[in-house]
Protein backbone atom coordinates (compact mmCIF):
# COMPACT_ATOMS: atom_id res chain seq x y z
CA UNK A 1 0.00 0.00 0.00
CA UNK A 2 1.11 3.41 -0.76
CA UNK A 3 2.19 5.92 1.65
CA UNK A 4 0.70 9.58 1.84
CA UNK A 5 3.08 12.12 3.63
CA UNK A 6 1.79 15.77 4.04
CA UNK A 7 4.20 18.01 3.83
CA UNK A 8 3.99 20.28 7.19
CA UNK A 9 6.53 23.22 8.76
CA UNK A 10 9.07 21.43 10.96
CA UNK A 11 8.28 23.54 13.99
CA UNK A 12 5.09 21.33 15.13
CA UNK A 13 5.82 17.78 16.03
CA UNK A 14 4.03 15.31 13.78
CA UNK A 15 1.12 12.84 14.48
CA UNK A 16 1.64 8.97 13.51
CA UNK A 17 -1.66 7.33 12.36
CA UNK A 18 -1.96 3.21 11.61
CA UNK A 19 -1.58 3.02 7.78
CA UNK A 20 2.27 4.74 8.51
CA UNK A 21 1.33 8.28 7.58
CA UNK A 22 2.35 11.24 9.69
CA UNK A 23 0.13 14.36 9.89
CA UNK A 24 1.84 17.04 12.10
CA UNK A 25 -0.70 19.81 13.81
CA UNK A 26 -0.41 22.49 16.05
CA UNK A 27 -0.65 21.92 19.46
CA UNK A 28 -3.33 24.23 21.50
CA UNK A 29 -1.06 25.72 23.65
CA UNK A 30 1.27 26.90 20.36
CA UNK A 31 -1.94 27.73 18.46
CA UNK A 32 -3.24 30.34 20.82
CA UNK A 33 0.11 32.13 21.45
CA UNK A 34 1.06 31.84 17.90
CA UNK A 35 0.86 35.59 17.74
CA UNK A 36 2.34 37.97 19.62
CA UNK A 37 -1.17 40.49 20.25
CA UNK A 38 -4.65 40.20 19.54
CA UNK A 39 -6.78 41.56 17.38
CA UNK A 40 -10.21 41.67 16.25
CA UNK A 41 -9.05 39.98 12.74
CA UNK A 42 -6.65 36.93 14.54
CA UNK A 43 -9.57 36.13 17.23
CA UNK A 44 -11.82 34.16 14.72
CA UNK A 45 -9.36 31.86 13.21
CA UNK A 46 -8.00 31.53 17.57
CA UNK A 47 -11.58 30.19 18.42
CA UNK A 48 -11.47 28.31 15.51
CA UNK A 49 -8.09 27.07 15.11
CA UNK A 50 -8.94 25.96 19.15
CA UNK A 51 -12.00 24.55 18.05
CA UNK A 52 -10.79 21.73 15.72
CA UNK A 53 -8.23 21.19 18.64
CA UNK A 54 -10.35 20.21 20.96
CA UNK A 55 -13.13 18.05 18.84
CA UNK A 56 -9.93 15.57 17.83
CA UNK A 57 -8.46 15.07 21.42
CA UNK A 58 -11.81 15.60 23.26
CA UNK A 59 -13.91 13.30 24.45
CA UNK A 60 -16.35 12.26 21.60
CA UNK A 61 -19.90 14.36 21.48
CA UNK A 62 -18.48 17.05 23.97
CA UNK A 63 -15.94 18.25 20.74
CA UNK A 64 -18.76 18.49 18.42
CA UNK A 65 -21.20 20.41 20.59
CA UNK A 66 -18.09 22.87 21.49
CA UNK A 67 -17.80 23.09 17.55
CA UNK A 68 -21.24 23.97 16.94
CA UNK A 69 -20.86 26.68 20.20
CA UNK A 70 -17.68 28.07 17.95
CA UNK A 71 -19.59 28.66 14.76
CA UNK A 72 -22.48 30.72 16.82
CA UNK A 73 -19.78 32.86 18.55
CA UNK A 74 -17.97 33.63 15.32
CA UNK A 75 -20.99 34.42 13.63
CA UNK A 76 -21.93 36.54 16.43
CA UNK A 77 -18.66 38.13 17.06
CA UNK A 78 -18.60 39.29 12.68
CA UNK A 79 -22.25 40.65 13.38
CA UNK A 80 -20.79 42.70 16.56
CA UNK A 81 -18.31 44.02 14.36
CA UNK A 82 -20.33 45.60 11.71
CA UNK A 83 -20.94 49.12 11.70
CA UNK A 84 -25.22 49.76 11.57
CA UNK A 85 -24.31 53.42 10.56
CA UNK A 86 -22.25 56.27 9.68
CA UNK A 87 -19.86 57.54 11.65
CA UNK A 88 -20.48 60.96 11.32
CA UNK A 89 -24.10 60.45 12.60
CA UNK A 90 -22.79 60.41 16.07
CA UNK A 91 -21.43 63.93 17.54
CA UNK A 92 -20.42 65.35 20.73
CA UNK A 93 -24.02 66.40 22.05
CA UNK A 94 -25.40 62.56 21.98
CA UNK A 95 -22.81 62.70 24.75
CA UNK A 96 -23.84 65.97 26.56
CA UNK A 97 -24.46 65.26 30.78
CA UNK A 98 -25.83 69.11 30.92
CA UNK A 99 -29.14 69.46 32.32
CA UNK A 100 -31.68 70.77 30.14
CA UNK A 101 -34.82 72.63 31.56
CA UNK A 102 -38.06 71.59 30.45
CA UNK A 103 -39.99 74.03 28.01
CA UNK A 104 -42.53 76.26 30.09
CA UNK A 105 -44.88 78.14 28.24
CA UNK A 106 -44.01 81.41 30.39
CA UNK A 107 -43.31 84.87 28.40
CA UNK A 108 -42.02 87.77 30.45
CA UNK A 109 -44.19 91.00 30.27
CA UNK A 110 -41.62 92.92 28.21
CA UNK A 111 -41.71 90.09 25.43
CA UNK A 112 -45.63 90.18 25.58
CA UNK A 113 -46.24 93.53 25.27
CA UNK A 114 -43.98 93.21 21.80
CA UNK A 115 -45.93 90.79 20.82
CA UNK A 116 -49.04 92.27 21.38
CA UNK A 117 -50.83 89.13 22.61
CA UNK A 118 -52.40 87.95 26.01
CA UNK A 119 -53.21 84.49 25.65
CA UNK A 120 -49.45 83.33 27.82
CA UNK A 121 -48.99 84.40 31.30
CA UNK A 122 -47.22 87.20 31.69
CA UNK A 123 -44.54 87.03 34.50
CA UNK A 124 -42.35 89.15 35.45
CA UNK A 125 -38.95 88.20 35.87
CA UNK A 126 -38.11 89.97 39.08
CA UNK A 127 -40.14 86.64 40.28
CA UNK A 128 -38.00 84.53 39.05
CA UNK A 129 -34.98 85.53 41.05
CA UNK A 130 -34.20 84.40 44.91
CA UNK A 131 -32.44 86.43 46.96
CA UNK A 132 -29.76 84.09 48.34
CA UNK A 133 -27.17 86.10 51.23
CA UNK A 134 -24.36 83.92 52.25
CA UNK A 135 -22.86 86.36 54.31
CA UNK A 136 -22.50 88.96 52.15
CA UNK A 137 -23.96 91.81 50.61
CA UNK A 138 -23.57 93.14 46.66
CA UNK A 139 -23.15 96.99 46.05
CA UNK A 140 -23.01 98.37 42.70
CA UNK A 141 -19.48 99.38 41.78
CA UNK A 142 -19.85 100.04 37.76
CA UNK A 143 -21.46 98.68 34.83
CA UNK A 144 -19.18 95.69 34.85
CA UNK A 145 -19.78 93.58 37.73
CA UNK A 146 -20.76 93.80 41.52
CA UNK A 147 -18.19 93.82 44.80
CA UNK A 148 -19.33 91.70 47.18
CA UNK A 149 -19.07 92.80 50.80
CA UNK A 150 -19.01 91.10 53.81
CA UNK A 151 -20.82 91.88 56.72
CA UNK A 152 -19.57 93.09 59.75
CA UNK A 153 -19.44 90.78 63.10
CA UNK A 154 -21.57 92.06 65.90
CA UNK A 155 -19.72 90.99 69.18
CA UNK A 156 -22.87 90.64 72.01
CA UNK A 157 -21.16 91.16 75.59
CA UNK A 158 -23.63 90.31 78.42
CA UNK A 159 -22.75 89.42 82.01
CA UNK A 160 -24.74 87.32 84.06
CA UNK A 161 -25.14 86.09 87.66
CA UNK A 162 -26.56 83.31 89.19
CA UNK A 163 -30.62 84.56 90.02
CA UNK A 164 -33.77 82.71 89.87
CA UNK A 165 -34.16 83.85 86.67
CA UNK A 166 -30.91 83.56 85.31
CA UNK A 167 -31.78 80.21 82.95
CA UNK A 168 -34.95 82.45 81.46
CA UNK A 169 -32.96 85.35 80.31
CA UNK A 170 -30.43 83.79 78.74
CA UNK A 171 -32.59 81.76 76.88
CA UNK A 172 -34.59 84.52 75.78
CA UNK A 173 -32.11 86.49 74.58
CA UNK A 174 -30.53 83.27 72.99
CA UNK A 175 -33.37 82.69 71.39
CA UNK A 176 -33.25 86.56 69.56
CA UNK A 177 -29.50 85.93 68.50
CA UNK A 178 -30.12 83.15 67.03
CA UNK A 179 -32.55 85.02 64.58
CA UNK A 180 -29.74 87.36 63.57
CA UNK A 181 -28.05 86.61 60.48
CA UNK A 182 -24.02 85.71 60.99
CA UNK A 183 -21.32 86.62 61.86
CA UNK A 184 -22.39 86.76 65.45
CA UNK A 185 -20.43 86.23 68.44
CA UNK A 186 -21.95 86.12 72.06
CA UNK A 187 -19.67 86.62 74.93
CA UNK A 188 -20.98 85.62 78.26
CA UNK A 189 -19.24 86.69 81.39
CA UNK A 190 -19.72 85.46 84.65
CA UNK A 191 -17.79 86.28 88.48
CA UNK A 192 -15.04 83.68 89.76
CA UNK A 193 -15.65 80.87 87.28
CA UNK A 194 -17.57 79.72 84.55
CA UNK A 195 -20.39 77.81 85.76
CA UNK A 196 -21.77 74.10 83.84
CA UNK A 197 -25.29 75.41 84.01
CA UNK A 198 -24.62 78.99 81.86
CA UNK A 199 -22.43 76.41 79.70
CA UNK A 200 -25.46 74.09 79.09
CA UNK A 201 -27.67 77.11 78.04
CA UNK A 202 -25.35 78.35 75.46
CA UNK A 203 -24.62 75.35 73.96
CA UNK A 204 -28.50 74.81 73.32
CA UNK A 205 -29.21 78.14 71.85
CA UNK A 206 -27.17 77.31 68.55
CA UNK A 207 -25.31 80.56 69.19
CA UNK A 208 -21.59 80.59 68.45
CA UNK A 209 -20.30 82.43 71.76
CA UNK A 210 -17.27 82.52 74.35
CA UNK A 211 -17.76 81.74 77.81
CA UNK A 212 -15.12 83.77 79.87
CA UNK A 213 -14.70 84.06 83.77
CA UNK A 214 -13.92 87.80 85.69
CA UNK A 215 -10.93 86.69 88.12
CA UNK A 216 -11.34 90.13 90.45
CA UNK A 217 -11.59 89.43 93.65
CA UNK A 218 -15.40 90.11 94.46
CA UNK A 219 -14.63 91.35 98.00
CA UNK A 220 -12.89 94.47 95.82
CA UNK A 221 -15.86 95.34 93.46
CA UNK A 222 -18.36 98.03 93.57
CA UNK A 223 -20.06 96.86 90.39
CA UNK A 224 -20.46 93.09 89.11
CA UNK A 225 -21.05 94.15 85.80
CA UNK A 226 -18.63 96.59 85.14
CA UNK A 227 -15.43 94.22 85.87
CA UNK A 228 -17.29 91.60 84.02
CA UNK A 229 -17.77 94.13 80.49
CA UNK A 230 -14.21 94.78 81.19
CA UNK A 231 -13.04 90.90 80.70
CA UNK A 232 -14.85 91.04 77.77
CA UNK A 233 -13.02 94.65 76.32
CA UNK A 234 -9.90 92.92 77.29
CA UNK A 235 -10.44 89.69 75.60
CA UNK A 236 -11.91 92.03 72.45
CA UNK A 237 -8.66 93.79 72.34
CA UNK A 238 -6.30 90.89 72.70
CA UNK A 239 -7.75 88.86 70.15
CA UNK A 240 -7.83 92.20 68.20
CA UNK A 241 -11.93 90.81 67.16
CA UNK A 242 -13.03 93.19 64.55
CA UNK A 243 -16.83 94.35 64.58
CA UNK A 244 -19.53 96.11 66.38
CA UNK A 245 -19.50 95.69 69.71
CA UNK A 246 -22.75 95.58 71.48
CA UNK A 247 -23.72 95.89 75.86
CA UNK A 248 -26.22 93.06 76.36
CA UNK A 249 -27.89 92.95 79.77
CA UNK A 250 -29.74 89.61 79.68
CA UNK A 251 -32.36 91.30 81.37
CA UNK A 252 -33.35 93.55 78.89
CA UNK A 253 -35.81 92.82 76.15
CA UNK A 254 -34.47 93.34 72.64
CA UNK A 255 -36.25 93.63 68.94
CA UNK A 256 -34.89 92.18 66.18
CA UNK A 257 -34.26 95.35 64.16
CA UNK A 258 -32.23 96.86 66.63
CA UNK A 259 -29.22 94.11 65.51
CA UNK A 260 -30.05 94.67 61.97
CA UNK A 261 -29.08 98.47 62.69
CA UNK A 262 -26.25 97.54 64.54
CA UNK A 263 -24.15 96.56 61.16
CA UNK A 264 -24.84 100.19 59.42
CA UNK A 265 -22.74 101.90 62.38
CA UNK A 266 -19.24 103.29 61.54
CA UNK A 267 -17.75 104.51 64.27
CA UNK A 268 -20.27 105.17 67.62
CA UNK A 269 -23.89 104.72 67.45
CA UNK A 270 -26.50 105.47 69.61
CA UNK A 271 -30.53 105.40 70.03
CA UNK A 272 -33.12 106.31 72.36
CA UNK A 273 -33.90 103.58 74.86
CA UNK A 274 -37.40 102.98 76.77
CA UNK A 275 -37.24 102.75 80.77
CA UNK A 276 -39.08 101.77 83.57
CA UNK A 277 -38.37 104.06 86.86
CA UNK A 278 -37.55 102.73 90.06
CA UNK A 279 -41.05 102.86 91.10
CA UNK A 280 -42.24 100.98 88.21
CA UNK A 281 -45.64 103.77 87.99
CA UNK A 282 -44.00 105.66 84.45
CA UNK A 283 -42.02 105.27 81.55
CA UNK A 284 -39.02 107.43 81.13
CA UNK A 285 -37.08 107.66 77.62
CA UNK A 286 -33.06 108.13 77.69
CA UNK A 287 -31.29 108.49 74.81
CA UNK A 288 -30.37 110.80 71.89
CA UNK A 289 -32.51 113.53 70.22
CA UNK A 290 -31.52 112.96 66.46
CA UNK A 291 -32.17 115.65 63.49
CA UNK A 292 -31.46 112.19 60.76
CA UNK A 293 -28.65 110.73 61.82
CA UNK A 294 -27.18 113.80 63.64
CA UNK A 295 -27.34 113.99 67.50
CA UNK A 296 -28.56 117.28 68.61
CA UNK A 297 -29.42 116.31 72.13
CA UNK A 298 -30.42 114.19 75.03
CA UNK A 299 -33.80 112.98 76.61
CA UNK A 300 -33.47 112.50 80.57
CA UNK A 301 -35.44 112.81 83.24
CA UNK A 302 -34.03 112.05 86.71
CA UNK A 303 -32.25 115.40 88.58
CA UNK A 304 -29.38 113.56 90.04
CA UNK A 305 -28.29 112.49 86.21
CA UNK A 306 -28.27 115.80 84.56
CA UNK A 307 -24.75 116.51 85.56
CA UNK A 308 -23.81 113.77 82.64
CA UNK A 309 -22.09 114.28 79.61
CA UNK A 310 -23.99 111.82 77.60
CA UNK A 311 -27.42 110.56 78.52
CA UNK A 312 -27.26 107.11 77.55
CA UNK A 313 -28.12 103.62 78.89
CA UNK A 314 -26.02 100.91 78.83
CA UNK A 315 -27.49 99.15 75.78
CA UNK A 316 -28.25 102.47 74.34
CA UNK A 317 -25.03 102.39 72.30
CA UNK A 318 -22.35 100.48 70.27
CA UNK A 319 -19.15 100.97 68.89
CA UNK A 320 -16.29 99.34 66.49
CA UNK A 321 -14.10 96.95 68.18
CA UNK A 322 -11.20 98.67 66.11
CA UNK A 323 -11.41 101.59 68.78
CA UNK A 324 -10.05 99.26 71.27
CA UNK A 325 -6.94 97.94 69.28
CA UNK A 326 -6.52 100.44 67.13
CA UNK A 327 -6.48 104.17 68.23
CA UNK A 328 -4.01 105.54 65.18
CA UNK A 329 -6.96 104.74 62.61
CA UNK A 330 -9.00 106.51 64.80
CA UNK A 331 -6.79 109.55 65.61
CA UNK A 332 -7.12 109.10 69.44
CA UNK A 333 -4.87 111.11 71.00
CA UNK A 334 -4.04 108.67 73.92
CA UNK A 335 -3.65 104.98 73.99
CA UNK A 336 -4.53 104.08 77.29
CA UNK A 337 -7.01 100.79 77.12
CA UNK A 338 -11.08 101.75 76.61
CA UNK A 339 -12.33 100.21 79.99
CA UNK A 340 -15.24 101.20 82.48
CA UNK A 341 -14.53 102.73 85.12
CA UNK A 342 -15.73 101.33 88.90
CA UNK A 343 -14.47 104.07 90.98
CA UNK A 344 -17.96 106.80 89.67
CA UNK A 345 -20.68 107.31 90.90
CA UNK A 346 -23.98 105.24 90.04
CA UNK A 347 -25.50 105.95 87.01
CA UNK A 348 -22.12 107.55 85.72
CA UNK A 349 -19.85 104.86 83.96
CA UNK A 350 -21.73 104.94 80.77
CA UNK A 351 -20.76 108.90 80.00
CA UNK A 352 -17.09 108.04 81.46
CA UNK A 353 -16.96 105.06 78.80
CA UNK A 354 -18.78 107.13 75.89
CA UNK A 355 -15.69 110.46 76.62
CA UNK A 356 -13.03 107.64 76.22
CA UNK A 357 -14.60 106.78 72.66
CA UNK A 358 -15.56 110.13 71.30
CA UNK A 359 -15.05 113.63 72.11
CA UNK A 360 -18.64 114.69 71.37
CA UNK A 361 -22.28 114.41 69.59
CA UNK A 362 -20.14 114.92 65.85
CA UNK A 363 -18.61 111.63 66.10
CA UNK A 364 -21.70 109.81 67.06
CA UNK A 365 -24.37 107.96 64.31
CA UNK A 366 -28.22 108.04 65.70
CA UNK A 367 -30.19 105.32 64.66
CA UNK A 368 -32.46 104.68 63.02
CA UNK A 369 -33.15 107.93 61.32
CA UNK A 370 -34.38 110.61 63.44
CA UNK A 371 -34.29 108.24 66.24
CA UNK A 372 -37.62 107.37 65.72
CA UNK A 373 -38.30 104.17 67.03
CA UNK A 374 -38.06 102.45 70.27
CA UNK A 375 -35.61 99.13 69.36
CA UNK A 376 -34.80 97.88 73.09
CA UNK A 377 -36.67 98.55 76.49
CA UNK A 378 -35.24 98.19 80.31
CA UNK A 379 -38.13 97.06 82.16
CA UNK A 380 -36.37 96.24 85.84
CA UNK A 381 -38.77 93.57 86.00
CA UNK A 382 -36.77 91.27 88.32
CA UNK A 383 -38.18 90.95 91.74
CA UNK A 384 -35.32 91.29 94.08
CA UNK A 385 -35.06 88.83 97.67
CA UNK A 386 -35.94 85.50 95.86
CA UNK A 387 -34.81 82.78 97.75
CA UNK A 388 -31.76 80.99 94.81
CA UNK A 389 -30.83 77.48 96.40
CA UNK A 390 -28.11 76.26 96.02
CA UNK A 391 -27.49 74.32 93.31
CA UNK A 392 -31.45 74.48 92.59
CA UNK A 393 -32.45 71.98 95.61
CA UNK A 394 -34.22 72.97 98.65
CA UNK A 395 -32.22 71.40 102.06
CA UNK A 396 -35.15 70.96 103.60
CA UNK A 397 -38.66 69.55 102.70
CA UNK A 398 -41.70 71.79 103.37
CA UNK A 399 -43.43 71.22 106.79
CA UNK A 400 -46.99 70.50 104.97
CA UNK A 401 -49.17 67.98 106.22
CA UNK A 402 -52.12 66.95 103.88
CA UNK A 403 -54.73 64.41 104.87
CA UNK A 404 -55.83 61.36 102.77
CA UNK A 405 -59.91 61.47 102.49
Amino acid sequence: MASIRRTLSPAYHDRHYQNGASVSTPSSKNLLFATSKYSPSSLPSVVAAFALNFRRKGPPGLGKAFGKWAIFFLIGFLLGMMPLGHVNDIQARDFSFDIKPSHVNVRFEDEAAKAGSIRDPIVKPEQFMADVRLGAEAQPESSDGLVFLPRKELIVVTPTYNRPLQAYFLNRLGQVLRLVPPPLLWIVVEMNSASMETAEILRKTGVMYRHLACTKNSTEVKDRGVHQRNTALEHIEHHRLDGIVYFADDDNIYSLELFYSLRNISRFGTWPVAMLTQSKNKAILEGPVCNGSRVVGWHTNEKSKRLRRFHVDMSGFAFNSTILWDPKRWRRPTSIPVRQLDTVKEGFQETTFLEQVVEDESQMEGTPMGCSRIMNWHLHLEAHGHVYPRGWLLQKYLDVAIPLK
